[in-house]
């Protein structure tokens, strides 16, 4: 099979195109003919050395990527059956070994395509999906009511947190550039702020909860908007100690959350796809021999929604 592996930590020349043979799977598991793949700033940041490189750079091959849609080629789970779609984020933040025709993958971690969407969207709707909606739902425990706030509104986790928090009743405000504002507002949101030049100090504290997609400054910048008794969740960076300690003068829960897959969740996510509370924006997508260029697009961080890979 075709599949794309990391040697050693670096820029985009050392993805290298390889032929690998197709993996057997365990019990518990099932084989996936990939149709699309996802990428994720944490790709690239792993890639480079970062990210999650270090759980993951003694594995031989190395193959990046986590989020994938796809056909099930082979079966040992009472779960799935041959010729299922599927979808989800596997093994994260462990190998996930996306990049590839064939990836294997824990039954439990995925969940069956919604009909309405494509192969495309529906791998979109992975790794940011997950996080949305652990964070808004399984961390937040968002009501209908509160004031939210997302950071990067147009990006990858923002524009599906944002349609989320609307569907769960809150009245939501989101950041980007101005440029995207429209994106944004299209998304649901019902206000938005340009983060160019804002003044946070003087907004007042009014949300119950921010999801913070962007860290470093942002994490200030967000205590200086949260309520007394509010809670921010940063996804990048985590909170340090000073900042935590900022957050505790103010009266508000500050902590950091790491993705994790699940097919349950991911299980909600499909409903959520197909009654349309939440629709992924796929920007760009690449076809497979174009790995090294979707890595360089989503490097440069100006990314609206999400970036594809295709496979034929």
């Amino acid at each position: 099979m075709k599949a794309i592996v990391l040697k050693t930590a670096g820029n985009v020349e050392n993805l290298e195109y390889v032929e690998l043979e197709k993996p057997s799977i365990k019990d518990g598991e099932v084989l996936v003919i990939v149709k699309a793949i996802s990428i994720n700033p944490v790709d690239v940041k792993s890639r480079q050395g970062k990210g999650v490189y270090g759980r993951i750079k003694e594995e031989n091959p190395l193959i990046l990527g986590w989020d994938i849609s796809g056909i099930v080629e082979e079966s040992k789970s009472e779960t799935f059956k041959v010729g299922d779609e599927v979808f989800g984020m596997v093994n994260f933040p462990g190998h996930g070994k996306a990049y590839a025709e064939f990836v294997t993958a824990p039954a439990n971690q995925l969940a069956l395509k919604p009909k309405n969407i494509s192969f495309e969207e529906a791998s979109a709707s992975t790794l940011v999906a997950l996080t949305a909606y652990q964070a808004l739902v399984h961390n937040a425990n968002i009501q209908k009511g509160q004031n939210v706030l997302v950071h990067a509104g147009s990006g990858g986790v923002g524009h599906i947190a944002v349609q989320l928090a609307k569907h769960l009743g809150a009245n939501v405000t989101g950041t980007s550039s101005a440029k995207n504002k429209d994106f944004v507002l299209g998304l649901g949101a019902d206000s938005h702020i340009d983060y160019q030049g804002f003044d946070w100090k003087s907004a007042g504290r009014t949300f119950d909860f921010v999801l913070d997609t962007i860290g470093g400054e942002n994490i200030d910048h967000s205590l200086e908007v949260t309520k007394e008794g509010g809670s921010i969740i940063s996804i990048p960076t985590g909170l340090n100690e000073e900042v935590t300690a900022k957050a505790e003068a103010k009266g508000v829960k500050g902590y950091f959350i790491l993705v994790q897959s699940n097919g349950e969740d991911m299980k909600q996510i499909a409903h959520l796809l197909e009654i349309g509370a939440i629709k992924p924006h796929v920007s760009k997508t690449f076809p497979f021999e174009q790995m090294r260029e979707a890595h360089l697009e989503q490097e440069t961080g100006r990314t609206v929604g999400k970036i594809v890979v295709t496979l034929s």
